[in-house]
């Protein structure tokens, strides 16, 4: 499917959420909107750039980009790729799986193995 993006969440952040409300990640406020990537090996790049030495358990949200009611725009990230932002809240409906990042001991993320 070609309109699937992704976003990384702590594994404890996300599970504390209530089901039936919308989601925002924690900073949401600070930032405007909810960062996201595409591709299985961009999501692998950008939580070794960001979240390599945070040892937490981290979740991938699966998201049909065509059932995101808030606005995408795609901007430019520092590296200058194309990166999907969602400005507003993250509809439950759009989430349409949930699954753990890979990484190996050392900690370093793996692309995601996807069917």
């Amino acid at each position: 499917m070609t309109d699937i993006i992704y976003h990384l969440v702590p594994a404890e952040y996300w599970e504390a959420r209530l089901l039936d409300r919308v989601y925002v990640p924690a900073d949401f406020a600070r930032e405007g909107f909810i960062h996201c990537t595409r591709g299985d090996d961009q999501i692998a790049l950008v939580a070794n750039r960001h979240y390599r030495n945070d040892r937490r358990a981290w979740r991938v949200l699966v998201i049909d980009e065509r059932a995101v009611i808030s606005e995408i725009k795609y901007e430019p990230g520092a590296d200058d790729v194309l990166y999907p932002h969602i400005y507003g809240p993250l509809n439950r409906e759009a989430v349409i799986e949930v699954l753990p990042m890979p990484r190996d001991p050392d900690g370093v993320f793996q692309p995601l193995q996807r069917s």
